[in-house]
């Protein structure tokens, strides 16, 4: 092909291109102008010069005083109030996450308020962020676990042996993906987490033991079978099949989680003030520390 005929289509090409993403930009710049015009739609927090309102609701009149943080929590994730048995559920699975000793998540709060005592925030952060895959993340595995088995399955057991036939099925096709069941065992309560019989009684009596609860108390009866040993049902998986039977949003389980833990957070750094234990922390490793040679990743590492 002549340089010229080339050149003369690269040239096209380069223009249409331009044009292209000159109609996508004037495009953009048109939706933009309307959003601007048409507003920016929320339904949860506005303030005028003389009031703030909040879902609806006034907020220094109607929702100062006489809506409790839990129940506000969930009106503001489902934008509708909950029901008293709702509250109570929701309320149970915060206290039941508020706070497990010195986990992970602790232990770093309390060590970057060492490092940085000028930063509250900085600190409950750090043990926020180490909510993971370990440490309450199991919450939104679980629920979600619940949740992708249960779906579409018309219609759902609607008896003990029909939801230990599904657990079993669930179990075992687990076992043979090499998967683990989300909820199943726990490092410290190895005879029983005391929050899941709880949480399994307060929901019976609101009348909200939903399918995501059946399927995982079905899921603690029939395991042995397949896996040849009784595990427990740790509280954090009770938590999310019941946050899931809530109705709330599956994407968010971990959150409703995180703020559980916040508030045990604020507990663990008050006690630190009074009774600080983060710099033994510290010098307990720091002390300690054996020296030894470099040793390099052979080949390069596992990725090498």
């Amino acid at each position: 092909m002549p340089e010229d005929v080339a050149g003369g289509r690269e040239r096209d090409d380069l223009a249409g291109g331009r044009e292209h993403e000159n109609v996508a930009r004037g495009r953009e710049r048109d939706d933009l102008a309307g959003r601007r015009a048409s507003g920016y739609p929320t339904a949860l927090g506005a303030s005028s010069r003389k009031e703030i309102t909040l879902l609806g609701q006034d907020l220094a009149a109607d929702v100062m005083g006489e809506v409790g943080f839990g129940e506000l929590a969930f009106w503001l994730a489902t934008q509708r109030r909950p029901a008293p048995g709702e509250v109570r559920v929701f309320e149970a699975v915060l206290a039941a996450l508020a706070d497990h000793g010195f986990t992970p998540t602790a232990i770093v709060t309390r060590l970057t308020y060492l490092s940085a005592p000028d930063s509250v925030q900085g600190a409950l952060a750090a043990g926020l962020l180490g909510g993971g895959s370990r440490f309450l993340g199991v919450t939104e595995d679980c629920g979600r676990f619940l949740h992708e088995t249960i779906a579409g399955r018309d219609p759902l057991p609607c008896d003990e042996p029909g939801w230990d036939a599904l657990a079993l099925e669930t179990v075992r096709a687990r076992r043979e993906s090499g998967r683990l069941v989300p909820g199943l065992g726990h490092h410290v309560h190895k005879d029983g987490d005391p929050r899941t019989p709880r949480l399994f009684e307060i929901a019976a009596e609101e009348g909200l033991f939903g399918p995501h609860l059946s399927l995982f108390e079905a899921i603690g009866r029939v395991h042995p079978r397949v896996l040849g040993r009784t595990l427990p049902l740790n509280g954090a998986g009770a938590c999310g099949a019941a946050l899931a039977d809530l109705g709330l949003p599956l994407e968010l389980l971990r959150g409703f989680a995180l703020l559980a833990r916040t508030a045990g957070l604020i507990g663990q750094l008050a006690e630190e003030l009074r009774h600080p234990v983060a710099n033994e922390i510290f010098l307990s490793v720091d002390l300690n520390n054996r020296s030894v040679p470099p040793e390099p990743y052979p080949d390069g590492g596992p990725h090498g």
